[in-house]
């Protein structure tokens, strides 16, 4: 059973405790993801690698932890985040939303709770959330100042204003 833990600080220190996020002030632990789920994301991060690295626009991470919120804490962590140039990378949790939250669903995932993240990402600033559905092969894009896009298997993913420039034909992140 995992400690009591109720702030990102706390999370911070508790090392090995298996796979959770922090949703204010309260533990969730969550189930790792499969092969597909690892797969699709590592796909994803790759292509943005391959695009922000030469450009120097910032840093693409798997799974880092932000901190959402404060007193109660929230400590979330996409499966692929974008942080733009002069954004400082640290040791522990970063402070804020990525500027892009990838978020790939797993067989599991309820839509109230999907919307919740998404939700949860642009009110803490991101500029941009993309849901990656494997089942229906579909990226949904989420901007705070726009609707919500769904792109299917024959479209093209915009980097859009966090990424001007980057495109991927939706069919290529699932393989």
């Amino acid at each position: 059973m995992a400690p009591s833990i109720t702030t990102a600080d706390q999370l911070l220190r508790a090392g090995d405790i298996g796979r959770c996020e922090l949703v204010r002030g309260e533990l969730v632990m969550m189930v790792p993801p499969g092969g597909e789920h690892g797969a699709i994301g590592n796909e994803i991060a790759v292509r943005l690698t391959l695009f922000v690295k030469p450009r120097r626009l910032g840093t693409v991470l798997g799974e880092a932890g932000f901190i959402l919120a404060r007193d109660p804490d929230t400590v979330r962590a996409p499966d692929v985040a974008f942080l733009r140039a002069g954004r400082t990378i640290v040791r522990g949790y970063l402070e804020g939303a990525p500027d892009l939250a990838v978020e790939v669903l797993s067989p599991d995932d309820r839509p109230g709770y999907v919307r919740e993240r998404v939700a949860e990402w642009l009110e803490a600033g991101a500029r941009a959330v993309w849901v990656v559905d494997p089942r229906a092969r579909t990226v949904a894009v989420h901007e705070p100042t726009r609707r919500a896009r769904l792109l299917r298997e024959s479209e093209v993913l915009p980097g859009g204003e966090v990424l001007p420039g980057f495109e991927l034909l939706v069919r290529e992140i699932f393989g």
